[in-house]
């Protein structure tokens, strides 16, 4: 019976500290919300102006994006720029790939014919 008294009591004390630990939260959480709102600026109202007459926009100049290169794209190019060629530990540093990475974009790049073996681990551009 002592043992079952004692057990509720520690209960009981790990119960209170939780309920004061959850109220400190919960007042965090209100001054945050607060603060939040306090932070969030209010839309301006717009002053009603008279109606413009709708002026013709000049178009400007569309200029072209340059394309993303793909990272077949990038390592071919890396290649075909070396006249000595390139090797895998070469491609990696230059372009922060995986070794893996690298080395499937060399087969495939070899596969369609975008690259050449000039040896034992030396890729040249075709």
């Amino acid at each position: 019976m002592k043992n079952l008294k004692k057990d509720l009591q520690a209960v009981t004390r790990e119960l209170k500290a939780l309920t004061r630990k959850t109220e400190a939260m919960a007042k965090k959480v209100a001054n945050l919300e607060k603060a939040q709102a306090a932070a969030k600026p209010k839309p301006k109202a717009k002053a009603k102006t008279a109606k413009k007459k709708p002026v013709a926009k000049k178009k400007a100049a569309a200029k072209k994006k340059a394309a993303k290169l793909t990272a077949t794209d990038q390592v071919v190019n890396i290649i075909k720029r070396l006249k000595k060629g390139a090797d895998v530990a070469g491609l990696i540093k230059r372009t922060g790939f995986g070794e893996r990475t690298v080395r499937n974009i060399l087969f495939k790049a070899g596969k369609q014919g975008k690259i050449k073996r000039a040896g034992r681990g030396i890729y040249v551009g075709a």
